[in-house]
């Protein structure tokens, strides 16, 4: 197979995660944490470089779509390990302490009605792994995708 097949199936890997996401959340009405929003971004790039790639000859392309599947990958690893309490998540996410607030900040805090979507709570799971774990699985196959054509040019 040849360099240009692997460049197509690492892009359009990254595109259909894209559009997972999104049919998950305006299909399936799931919306997105602040962690799953970052995790969409280097699928974004990995996208636009892979039309690039089949334009322009060389490894240097496919290893930057490797580099963006291998981010993805990681922060998926990073939000899994959030879902699981393996480790502590982003403050901006996560469901954190409340007992340090005050009555009044805790009060405000109700009262701004800003709906925060909790980084550490699985929205859904399949065969035991959340979208970020399989994100993270998906994205390292596409690494693999990605080296191979690097490794064709």
């Amino acid at each position: 197979m040849s360099r240009a097949f692997f460049i197509f199936a690492a892009a359009a890997g990254s595109a259909a995660m894209l559009a997972g996401a999104f049919m998950f959340q305006y299909l399936g009405g799931l919306a997105p944490c602040h962690l799953c929003l970052l995790q969409r971004w280097p699928h974004a790039a990995a996208a636009v470089i892979g039309i690039a790639a089949l334009l322009i000859p060389g490894r240097l392309l496919p290893l930057a779509g490797a580099a963006a599947a291998l981010t993805t990958a990681g922060l998926g690893f990073y939000h899994t390990g959030v879902e699981r309490h393996w480790w502590e998540g982003p403050d901006t996410c996560t469901s954190g302490d409340i007992s340090t607030l005050s009555v009044g900040d805790l009060t405000d805090q109700l009262l701004a009605n800003t709906t925060v979507i909790q980084c550490d709570q699985v929205a859904w799971a399949m065969a035991g792994l959340s979208m970020a774990s399989w994100n993270m699985l998906a994205s390292l196959v596409l690494v693999a995708l990605w080296l191979t054509a690097a490794r064709r040019a």
